[in-house]
């Protein structure tokens, strides 16, 4: 007679919590967990209502906020074949979005119900990151790595550690490193424009995958003299430089300068002879100091980090917007263009709209969007899980 497979744990939530799920949402705080004896770290579990009614199966963090991320509405017996069948819906879904582009968010974590786990594609390359106690146990890593392997065929999966995700899981300290393979760098496309890729450099998994379309976008618009600041690796640069008389990147950080700069030589066929300048800078100093001496552009983009990180910042976040946003209004020529972007999740939309509309008027400048727009289609968004939308960007005419 076989084993007897062991039962699932049970977490039980508070009626709060049981509402957030039945509203779509997946995630449960740890202040509405009310029973979760003796569960360890990383666990699959059950979950249930205050009444004992079940609400479907999850993944457990032991040391998080938030406690409790819903897997789905059923039981999961088999949880590597459940990730093994979600990574393959992943990649099927982007061979349907994804155009002109070998760079591209593979896994987007909740977005594609596999919480916690994030996988992007840079041409041969995979980049993968782990931000739960669940999705680092070591039968569930080779899943996913055997899985990515079968599906995708890459020549390398790197693995790119965030120190502080790890330390708020309880996770034992890790090195970022090759999982397979032995490749770190490659070159990539995204819409005609070749970038470097470094799988121990850069921000995030490597690189803003999630601006792809917005690039493109941008650059219908784009035109006369430009500046891109906080242009990093040069996204907006290289795709408006084209179509564009003149442009500047400026960013603080001299290494993704010096990236930027190798990309546009990977490009030079492409810019026809057209130089980028590059200026290491304070976006906020450098800015005033324009605005004073009363430098003018025909298109500026703004693309800063997140001035939000938690709900406190929304306050200050906006204050920052607002003075990047109201000191390129008053170097726009007239008929000239803004794209200016957010990532900050914290910063809603009409947050965004209401602080541009704000600037435009204390700028006195008049404000036609051509586009609002968010992420990229890779990077999916679920209405009933706000938090997998996050990026803003406009594109503006300004009179």
């Amino acid at each position: 007679m076989p084993p007897t497979k062991p039962a699932t744990p049970s977490v039980k939530i508070s009626p709060r919590g049981a509402t957030r799920l039945k509203q779509g949402h997946v995630w449960v705080y740890r202040s509405d967990v009310t029973f979760s004896d003796g569960i360890a770290r990383g666990s699959l579990v059950t979950v249930s209502d205050q009444r004992g009614k079940p609400l479907g199966t999850a993944l457990y963090s032991s040391s998080s906020q938030i406690a409790i991320r819903m897997l789905a509405r059923e039981n999961v017996n088999d949880l590597p074949a459940l990730i093994r069948r979600r990574a393959e819906a992943a990649i099927a879904y982007r061979l349907k979005v994804v155009r002109d582009s070998n760079a591209y968010r593979v896994i987007f974590s909740e977005a594609d119900f596999l919480p916690g786990l994030i996988v992007d594609r840079y041409n041969d390359i995979l980049s993968l990151q782990i931000l739960t106690q669940a999705m680092d146990g070591d039968l569930v890593r080779e899943t996913v790595i055997s899985e990515l392997s079968r599906l995708i065929a890459p020549v390398a999966i790197f693995e790119r550690v965030d120190p502080r995700v790890r330390e708020l899981e309880s996770l034992p300290s890790r090195a970022s490193s090759l999982l397979q393979g032995s490749k770190i760098a490659t070159t990539f496309t995204m819409n005609g424009v070749q970038f470097q890729f470094d799988a121990l450099e850069g921000q995030k998994t490597g690189a803003f995958l999630d601006q792809r379309e917005n690039y493109a976008s941008a650059a219908e618009y784009a035109r006369g003299e430009a500046l891109d600041v906080f242009c990093y690796q040069g996204g907006f640069a290289l795709h408006l430089a084209p179509r564009c008389s003149q442009i500047t990147g400026v960013d603080s950080s001299r290494p993704a300068l010096e990236v930027a700069d190798q990309n546009a030589t990977l490009n030079k066929d492409r810019l026809a002879g057209k130089e980028i300048e590059w200026i290491e800078a304070n976006a906020f100093d450098l800015l005033k100091d324009y605005s004073s001496s009363n430098r003018q552009y025909d298109t500026i983009v703004l693309d800063p980090p997140a001035f939000a990180k938690t709900k406190r910042d929304l306050d200050s976040a906006l204050r920052g917007y607002k003075e990047l946003n109201l000191r390129a209004l008053k170097m726009l020529r007239p008929g000239g263009i803004l794209v200016t972007c957010s990532c900050s999740y914290h910063v809603g939309q009409a947050d965004f709209l209401e602080m541009l509309s704000s600037a435009a008027l204390d700028a006195h400048r008049t404000l036609r969007p051509l586009e609002v727009r968010g992420q990229a289609k890779d990077h999916p968004i679920l209405l009933n899980v706000p938090e997998t939308s996050y990026l803003k960007c406009v594109i503006a005419h300004v009179s």
